[in-house]
């Protein structure tokens, strides 16, 4: 994989205002030269992903693991900043962009098809989450297992968290961003989110190796698996179509004229409470645009690039919430407790999700993606899918791009749960 990385290093000679002074400056300054260079980075992740080796390698570390910690290593070691206009841009503008653009793709008829047990899994797993996390806030609390200097930043830490557990990497900025995380603790909470949701990401793929047999265990009916690969692959056949210039235009139009509105409309719409202010109304409004566009004809536009132009966005996010990273605070012990939170959060979320497999005797696939579908989201949701079986991928990204719905507002009602855990321990 050494010819994807090469060009990395040229462009990091090429593009970059040097230091004068040669300390401790970062090589690359401009906001054009950091850009190029997180965008080369995802080219070359992507490219990668498309040879042998690559696609093995992201099978057991996922790709969005490399966009997040690639540029950490780059911003950790003064290659790029840890402060850019370019990540604020990122946050304020491309993310409400892409939230427009990957919910516009959001085919709720298509998912209610999937069957009962695909969609009473995946909304099992958003409620698992949405409780799973308060409960893990209250009973570590209350023995003493929360970081001391964080104060307040640990309730809205991991409500950032819950948005991408739900969601995804949009849903987690804009989580954190709407209940006031610093960037500090959204650095610390992409770790635990790395940390802990990969662990559990292997424990499905495993699962996804013993299938058969865990399904025979419960007496699971399967043939709900083959109806559901069938009715994805004819929706995919059905949008898909060539992208061409004016579909482009069109979609940008959609995003960055939401975006635009949805501003407009937070600057003078007021406070609710601690949470729903700012921001927060540009994430709900922006969300509510895109789910209301699914229902007419420009959902069609996901055939021509819509939720991939939107992924474009997300990924760039990724990579920005990386680059700010300050990865020696995660050796604090205090900060490290923030994992065992995470920790008794997902195991939590692991066991409802099973028990309710259990009690509705579905197979063992549709608790995995619906799990993955809110945990992982789209980047990672088709890999497990597809870990049962290629042709079920389509369904992961189905479910996935639903949880960019319910992240914006599960999020926040957990966010409330978690403020009020907090308060109590308190």
């Amino acid at each position: 994989m050494n010819r994807f990385l090469a060009p990395l290093g040229i462009l990091t000679i090429l593009a970059s205002p040097l230091s004068a002074a040669g300390g401790d400056a970062p090589l690359v300054t401009s906001t054009h030269g950091v850009l190029a260079i997180l965008l080369l980075v995802l080219g070359i992740l992507f490219t990668a992903n498309r040879s042998p080796v690559g696609r093995r390698v992201f099978t057991f570390v996922p790709l969005l693991v490399f966009a997040y910690f690639v540029p950490t290593l780059l911003s950790n070691t003064g290659v790029i900043p840890l402060a850019s206009p370019l990540y604020t841009f990122v946050k304020k503008t491309l993310l409400p962009a892409s939230l427009v653009l990957l919910t516009l793709s959001v085919d709720i008829p298509a998912i209610l098809k999937l069957g009962r047990h695909a969609v009473f899994l995946f909304l099992g797993a958003t409620a698992s989450i949405v409780i799973g996390g308060p409960l893990a806030l209250l009973i570590l609390g209350s023995v003493g297992l929360l970081p001391e200097g964080l104060g307040d930043q640990t309730w809205k830490g991991l409500a950032a968290l819950s948005g991408s557990w739900i969601g995804g990497g949009a849903n987690f900025v804009a989580i954190g961003e709407s209940v006031g995380a610093k960037d500090t603790t959204i650095s610390l909470m992409v770790v635990v989110d790395v940390a802990v949701a990969n662990v559990w990401m292997a424990v499905l793929l495993f699962f996804a190796g013993r299938e058969k047999a865990m399904d025979e265990k419960i007496g699971a009916d399967r043939t709900s698996i083959d109806d559901c690969r069938t009715r994805v692959e004819s929706f995919q056949k059905e949008v898909s179509r060539p992208t061409n210039l004016p579909d482009l235009l069109m979609i940008l139009a959609i995003a960055f004229g939401a975006t635009a509105v949805a501003k407009g409309l937070a600057d003078v719409l007021p406070d609710v409470g601690d949470i729903i202010r700012g921001f927060t109304w540009t994430v709900l409004i922006v969300t509510a645009v895109g789910v209301g566009l699914s229902f007419t004809s420009l959902r069609k536009l996901d055939g021509a690039g819509a939720s991939a132009i939107g992924s474009v966005f997300l990924y760039l996010l990724v990579t920005t919430i990386g680059a700010h990273a300050e990865f020696h605070r995660i050796f604090d012990p205090e900060n490290f407790k923030l994992v065992l939170v995470g920790a008794l959060w997902m195991t939590f979320h692991a066991t409802i999700i099973l028990l309710l497999r259990r009690k509705m005797k579905a197979p063992i696939f549709f608790a995995a993606v619906g799990s993955q579908a809110n945990i992982g989201g789209a980047a990672s949701a088709p890999v497990v899918a597809a870990a049962f079986h290629p042709a079920l991928a389509p369904a992961g990204v189905l479910l996935a791009v639903g949880g960019y719905v319910l992240g914006t507002y599960a999020g926040l009602l957990c966010a409330l749960l978690l403020e009020w855990a907090q308060h109590f321990i308190a």
